[in-house]
């Protein structure tokens, strides 16, 4: 039946912008809509009285959907316990009123491949970008299961989005426990600074005296050194093959642009959207960079940073950071994410700003005692390998999902099958 039929309702957003403010409500925009949720993190923030004139006719409720009409139309996302929050252009909400479609169960009515062959029937192509019409949205037809089967695929895809959440804030938490390891150590110098202050020690007494106690004339702790990132590492950089050359893609060999850590949840990367052939890869000088090596997106935009869990080759858009000497990998990680207003700032460019290696390599890092870094490494690698460890899990549980969706809409899979296929994953 039609949306309209299922009792599934379409509230389109206001076709105005408000102004940004530094503090406020969140503003969600297109960009803000990732893998089926909220990203609330970068959204622009604007104030009580536009929040309020924004949200008079779509104001959000947990289990709506927001729907992109251009720029990505058909992409969703739902909304969770965070509805404090205005549409932005080209954004709808859709609701289930509950007389046909459970609201719980609207976010995975709109994620299967009937959702998807309705936006492919009803899409209007323009020269600009491609869009949906408001009007015609509530006429896709989809299939509806039974409520109480509604109720079983909800508890079951739900569990699995369930875990994956729980991953993902996991490992926020992971990565910032080791960012305020290295801020501590290696950017506030804070076991030394303690010392020179008559502080307690707060780390353990084997490695409270590996620390200095005074900083030099140079306000780094004394005894260490001031190096330049490219005597630490060895930088590379990438290109891509002839587009026009069919003997050079679709081979075995994973090929990365920034595009590919753009849609990271964490920093670590498992897998490229393009492959290319060993033909491909003697046509990048940079040849196959090892497992382990960070990668920084170095164009449009510079910033995305992750260490690569698979030999890579890259494209010109990045600067890739073989870590072979004593400066670990997990390291540079995070001396380039506290780095990365300088790196922004040796950008240059006539059409879009890039670091260039030449640019990247002089930039200084101070470097601590062989026996601190190693202890940094021990304490912070077993976190990046958990990190590591639950997105790789997410993956899986995420090809698990998205499997079980379309077999269960169309009644292929029993649900009573689907659940004892999920609970070992569980």
């Amino acid at each position: 039946m039609s949306l309209r039929e299922a009792g599934v309702i379409l509230i389109d957003c206001v076709h105005a912008t408000p102004a940004a403010e530094p503090f406020g409500y969140p503003y969600i925009a297109i960009p803000d809509m990732k893998d089926g949720r909220i990203d609330f993190s970068k959204a622009r923030r604007i104030s009580e009285i536009d929040f309020e004139k924004w949200t008079t006719k779509a104001r959000p409720r947990r289990h709506d959907v927001v729907l992109s009409r251009r720029t990505n139309p058909g992409v969703t996302a739902t909304v969770g316990e965070e509805c404090a929050f205005a549409l932005g252009q080209n954004l709808v909400l859709l609701r289930a009123d509950g007389s046909r479609v459970l609201p719980e169960f609207l976010k995975w009515l709109v994620a299967g491949p009937d959702w998807w062959a309705q936006i492919s029937k009803f899409l209007n192509v323009g020269a600009v970008f491609d869009s949906l019409k408001c009007a015609d949205v509530p006429r896709f037809q989809v299939p509806i299961p039974p409520r109480h089967e509604q109720q079983r695929i909800v508890s079951i895809l739900g569990a699995l989005d369930d875990k994956i959440d729980l991953n993902r804030r996991m490992n926020e938490t992971l990565e910032a426990m080791a960012r305020a390891l290295f801020k501590d150590w290696f950017v506030d110098f804070g076991p030394t600074r303690a010392k020179m202050e008559g502080r307690a020690p707060y780390l353990a007494s084997d490695l409270w005296a590996l620390f200095p106690d005074r900083l030099d004339d140079d306000g780094k702790p004394e005894g260490w050194e001031v190096s330049s990132i490219g005597e630490e590492i060895r930088v590379a950089g990438g290109s891509t093959p002839r587009t026009t050359e069919p003997a050079y893609w679709d081979g075995d060999i994973a090929w990365a642009t920034p595009k590919d850590l753009s849609r990271l949840d964490a920093p670590v990367l498992f897998e490229t959207e393009r492959l290319i052939t060993h033909a491909g890869l003697s046509q990048i000088s940079s040849g196959l960079l090892p497992k382990g090596t960070v990668l920084l997106s170095s164009r449009a935009p510079i910033g995305y940073v992750a260490i690569t869990e698979i030999p890579v080759a890259v494209n010109q858009g990045f600067i890739g950071m073989v870590c072979e000497g004593r400066l670990s990998n997990v390291f540079c990680w995070l001396w380039t994410i506290f780095r990365m207003d300088e790196i922004k700032q040796r950008a240059n460019g006539s059409t879009f700003l890039e670091i260039s290696k030449s640019n990247f390599r002089p930039i200084p890092v101070t470097v601590a005692s062989r026996r601190i870094l190693f202890a940094f490494d021990q304490m912070v690698r077993p976190l990046f390998t958990r990190i590591a460890h639950n997105e790789d899990e997410s993956r899986t549980l995420a090809a698990t999902r998205d499997l079980l969706l379309p077999k269960l809409m169309s009644g292929e899979i029993r649900v009573r099958d689907a659940e004892k296929m999920v609970e070992p994953a569980l």
